[in-house]
Order: structure tokens, then sequence, then C-alpha cells
């Protein structure tokens, strides 16, 4: 009798599962369908004056280096050399201490 119990209730949370991802799969589904941008995550509403030049532009910036720098430390390894300090920020404090007054 218990048995029957619980193999119905463990019937009845199985099809509640398999009920939940049949929806999610059609959330998927709906969505693929439409072709273009996404919005980011939890930013679907929101709406920025932030241009992809502007992206674009940050991303030559902070990446023009780039290529240059994984070249030379390549190089670096294939010599077995160490790896130099990381250059600090100005704002950023000395390691190991407070900054100085």
């Amino acid at each position: 009798m218990t048995d029957d119990i619980l193999e119905r209730q463990h019937q009845r949370e199985r099809e509640q599962e398999r009920r939940r991802l049949r929806e999610e799969e059609q959330k998927d589904l709906d969505v693929e369908s439409h072709r273009g941008p996404r919005p980011l995550e939890g930013y679907a509403g929101g709406h920025t004056s932030w241009t992809d030049q502007q992206d674009d532009d940050s991303a030559r910036q902070v990446h023009a280096g780039d290529a240059q720098a994984s070249w030379e430390a390549s190089e670096r390894q294939a010599r077995l050399e160490p790896e130099p300090e990381p250059a600090r920020r100005e704002d950023e404090p000395p390691p190991g201490g407070e900054r100085s007054r």
C-alpha cells in the first residue's frame, strides 16, 4: 500500500518535471525562432545611449597590445624566462602595503 502511494507520488513528480522541461524547451524554441540582436540578460527592457562604435573604440584601446604581449609571453615561455611583474596602474597601492602619503 505504502509503495503504491510512493510510486504514484514519484510518477506525478516525473510528469511535472517533464511538463516543466517541455515548457522550457518551447520557450527556447520561441526565442531561437526570432533572428536579430539579443539583449543582455537582465537588461532586456533597458535602453542605453551606448553605441557599438563605443564598444569598438574601447576594445581597440584596452586590447591594442594584446597580440604583441601574447607573442612576447610565448617567446619568454619558450626560453623559460620568468614573467615580468605586471604593470601597476597609478591609482593602485604597491603590493604588500598601503599607499605612501
